[in-house]
Formats: C-alpha cells, sequence, structure tokens
C-alpha cells in the first residue's frame, strides 16, 4: 500500500469516515490514478461506505466560509476559493489527509494550453465551449478572486491563489464534486470520488443516509481493505453501523471545529455509498457520471471511451444559414427561418450558439428535417402555411399540418417513422449530405489520418493526444453514419438537382 494511500486511511478513519472491508483501494500511481475493487461479490443494496457530510469539503464546511460568504461567493466559484484556501493552508488544514491524495489539477481541455486546444481539440464540440470557458473563468478570478488577493481579507500566501491555481481547483471540481445538499450545495466528497466512470456499468451510487439509520460492522478503516474476504459474506457483513459520533450535527475536523447547522434536525448528516448493480470479486466498482458523450466526458473529466453510446455531433444553426445562402437569398432564407419558428421549433441554446444535434447513430434532430424541408417548399405552399401558423401551438402539432399541407395526405402519418420518412425529401437528403460534408471539414485532416494516430499513440504516456483523437475519431464516424441516413431512401432513389432560387 502506497504511504499516500495510508495517510488517507488513517484520515479517513479520524473523520469518522467507514469503508467496508469489501473494497481495496487502488493506487496506480500517477499515470493509472486510483481506483476501487470489489474483494467479495457484492449484492444490490449492499452499503459499502458512510461519510459524514462534516467530512466533505464545502463552503459551509472551510474554514474560509467567513470570508467566502462575505464576498458573495457561491457555486463552483466558491468551492474554488474554499479549496484553494484549505491546500494553502498545508498540514494544518482539516482536509490535509484528503488533499494529499488529490492531482494538483485534472487533464482536462481547460487547463491545457491554448496552442494544445487548438491543435488537438480543432473541428469538435469542445474547441468552441473550451475557449469560452478560458475567458469566462479568468475572469471571474480577475473580477473575484483578485480582489481578495489585493484587499487582503485572507491570511494565506497569494501564491496559492493565482490563476494557475484557480484553473487547477476549477478542473479539480468539475471532475470530482458532488451536489451535498441544499445547504452545503456542491462539494469535494472524500472516498465517493475514487469510484471510475463506466458508461451504462454504475454499481454503487451515493445518497443521503438519515441519522436513524444504522449500518453494521466492527470493521477499522484502516484496515479493512487488507484483511480481504473469506468467502460468502454474511448479512452483518454486509452492514456496518455508523458511529454516533458521525452522525451527529457537530463535528471536530482535526481540532478545528466546524459549525454544522443543517435545515432541520430531520436533514441527514452523513452520505452513503449503496451498491446498485451487483459486482463480482476481483473486478472494479465503477460509478456512473451520467448519460453522457465523449466531448462531455473529455470536457469534464479528461478521458474518452470507445463506442459510447451517448455520442453526439452539433451542427450550428449558423452553418445552416450559411449554406443556405449558397441557393437562396438572405431575405428568402431568414423568411423561411421565421416560419419554422413561428412552428413551435428551436434548436438546442449552448453558451453562445444555437445548433442541432446529430445522435450517435447518424439521426439528424427533428427540428434540423423540419427547417431543411421548410426551405425547399415552394411558394405557394409557403405563404399557405404562413396563414395557418397562428393556429398552431407547438412542433408536435406543427409536423402533421405541415406534411398534410404539402403531401396531399386525408390523414396525418401514424408514426413518428413515417413522419420522419415524409421529411426526408430528395432535396432534404441532399442539404443533409452537403451539410456533412461541411461539418467533416472542420476537422482538417482525414478520418484515416486520425485513426492511424489512434493505433499509434499511448493512452497513458499520450493522454491528452489520445483522448482527442478518441473524440475527433468518434464525431467524425457520426457524421459517416449521417451520410448513410441521408443516402438510404425508401421513397425515392434518385437525387435532384439544387438550384438558386
Amino acid at each position: 500500500m502506497s504511504r499516500r494511500l495510508r495517510a488517507f486511511k488513517r484520515w479517513m478513519r479520524s473523520q469518522g469516515i467507514k469503508c467496508s472491508n469489501t473494497l481495496e483501494i487502488i493506487d496506480g500511481g500517477v499515470e493509472q490514478g486510483l481506483s476501487v475493487k470489489a474483494l467479495c461479490d457484492l449484492a444490490e443494496g449492499d452499503h459499502v461506505a458512510i461519510i459524514p457530510k462534516s467530512a466533505c469539503l464545502s463552503i459551509k464546511t472551510s474554514a474560509a466560509r467567513d470570508i467566502i460568504e462575505d464576498a458573495g461567493l457561491g457555486g463552483s466559484l466558491g468551492l474554488a476559493v474554499a479549496l484553494m484556501y484549505e491546500k494553502s493552508l498545508g498540514e494544518s488544514s482539516a482536509w490535509a489527509g484528503y488533499l494529499q491524495l488529490l492531482p494538483e489539477r485534472e487533464c482536462v481541455p481547460l487547463v491545457w494550453t491554448l496552442d494544445e486546444v487548438d491543435s488537438l481539440i480543432s473541428g469538435t464540440e469542445l474547441h468552441k465551449t473550451v475557449k469560452e470557458d478560458k475567458t469566462l473563468i479568468y475572469e471571474d478570478w480577475k473580477d473575484c478572486i483578485l480582489p481578495l488577493i489585493v484587499n487582503g481579507p485572507l491570511n494565506f500566501n497569494p501564491d496559492g491563489f493565482g490563476v494557475e491555481q484557480y484553473f487547477a481547483a476549477r478542473s479539480l471540481i468539475a471532475s470530482r464534486s458532488f451536489e451535498i445538499d441544499d445547504y452545503h450545495g456542491s462539494g469535494m466528497v472524500p472516498l465517493a470520488d475514487l469510484f471510475n466512470h463506466k458508461t451504462g456499468e454504475e454499481n454503487v451510487h451515493l445518497t443521503s443516509l438519515s441519522s436513524h439509520s444504522s449500518i453494521d460492522n466492527d470493521n477499522d478503516v484502516e484496515d479493512n481493505v487488507d484483511d480481504g474476504c473469506n468467502n460468502k459474506l454474511s448479512a452483518e457483513d454486509h452492514h456496518f453501523r455508523e458511529s454516533s459520533s458521525a452522525l451527529s450535527g457537530n463535528c471536530s475536523l482535526n481540532g478545528n471545529h466546524v459549525e454544522y447547522s443543517p435545515n432541520s434536525k430531520d436533514d441527514p448528516v452523513a452520505l452513503v455509498m449503496i451498491i446498485v448493480k451487483a459486482v463480482k470479486a476481483g473486478t472494479e466498482v465503477f460509478n456512473t457520471y451520467g448519460s453522457i458523450g465523449n466531448a462531455a466526458l473529455l470536457h469534464r473529466y479528461g478521458f474518452t471511451e470507445p463506442d459510447n453510446p451517448f455520442n453526439i455531433v452539433n451542427i450550428d444553426l449558423y452553418t445552416v444559414f450559411e449554406w443556405s445562402k449558397s441557393f437562396f437569398s438572405c431575405r428568402y432564407v431568414r423568411a423561411r427561418l421565421s416560419l419554422w419558428r413561428r412552428l413551435g421549433c428551436s434548436g438546442c441554446v449552448g453558451q453562445s450558439s444555437e445548433y442541432f444535434e446529430i445522435s450517435s447513430d447518424g439521426k439528424p434532430q427533428l427540428d434540423l428535417l423540419i427547417l431543411l424541408y421548410i426551405i425547399f417548399l415552394t411558394e405557394e405552399v409557403y405563404h399557405k402555411l404562413n396563414q395557418m401558423v397562428p393556429s398552431i401551438c407547438n412542433i408536435s402539432e406543427s409536423v402533421p399540418i405541415l406534411l398534410l399541407e404539402t403531401n396531399n395526405l386525408k390523414i396525418p402519418p401514424e408514426t413518428p417513422e413515417v413522419e420522419n420518412d415524409l421529411l426526408l425529401t430528395d432535396r432534404v437528403r441532399e442539404a443533409l449530405l452537403l451539410l456533412a460534408d461541411i461539418r467533416e471539414s472542420f476537422y482538417g485532416e482525414s478520418i484515416e489520418d486520425d485513426l492511424e494516430l489512434l493505433q499509434r499513440c499511448c493512452p497513458i504516456l499520450e493522454r491528452k493526444l489520445y483522448h482527442s483523437v478518441t473524440l475527433r475519431v468518434s464525431e467524425r464516424r457520426i457524421i459517416q453514419k449521417l451520410r448513410m441516413h441521408a443516402s438510404l431512401s425508401s421513397r425515392r432513389t434518385k437525387r435532384t438537382c439544387m438550384r438558386k432560387s
């Protein structure tokens, strides 16, 4: 067992954190990090850890609480100040045993250099987002953190609160923090943040434990990992009792009293980790960060997954608008866009743009199909629909009416699949192919080049490159599927030529 892991276990015991002897924390070093393995078969419903909320690092529990609240800082910004402050205290911090286990920063694009961002994730869903994040977070530091340094309300070494330290703290918070409760807000939850993510493989879940709940265990936290298991666990071994001191509302952290005042006496004062999916002995125990694609995984956690079923690719509304102006006048396009909006349609809204999602199977968002369909309406049908718009409330009503008026149907389409097929006219399919080409061009090099690079690079020694290329490849495969989706037609096989109006 590594020295830092021993120190962390001693710290857990001092704070009343209980970890079942069914779990083993594995220290893979700087390259591979930490993970949690099951020493025995774990069944659904087993309680494997209890973490007092007083042991969590939040704005409310930090020694810098008064300063943070007086400055009116909350959310991730306030938590970043709390984290930087506790790190600046070194061994004097109530969380020293926990903080020494954390990396200086997570390897997420937020803390990459601008050159790395431009060279590694150009063309991906992350490129613009990360650059915007860098600007916004720097402004947060300048507007909110720098005054704390200049005005001197903090009794600390200002070197621990520089812009680089702030970005590092934000990277840790993005990848490791949990929502604790309404009182604490989000915070760092020791032990819970050691469970790695695997899409679709959530074995353990973090939830609240009320003060009258109990879990039985006589094992010592520092020793329970090394004891191992003897065959099948008994019912008593599956549950261990939380000490009354850990469940009380007032706790002491390394001698530094922390005021903990939950909203009511009935509020849970501890968090419990429960097995929600059976785990075999000897296998890793996973948490899950949600049903998110590779762009979000790399953005927040610094890694990607091959064949992630939640991958998506976005096509900006601006890209569609610019493409359409190659075939139609600007006035024409704006009029069609106006009708589209009055039909109750819209794209997804990001930080600074509106966009359409292409799902992992290559299917475009319905709103995009409707927009392309409206763009190619004849003037006669367009004007007729324009007169009908006031009676249409939302997109679910607008699609049947749109298709009834343009396909000489007597009854609305029976299923969404039929609606989708009717919207995919030859001209709409041609438009999708052209938009796919435009979106593909953002990446620069060919997908074959990316695949070759992916085969050559090492996921451990070249982590940034490996996960960036994995993201690019996963997005480009979706674009390939979009082309296939647009090329297959059950209604027409011959494409029409597009001409300017």
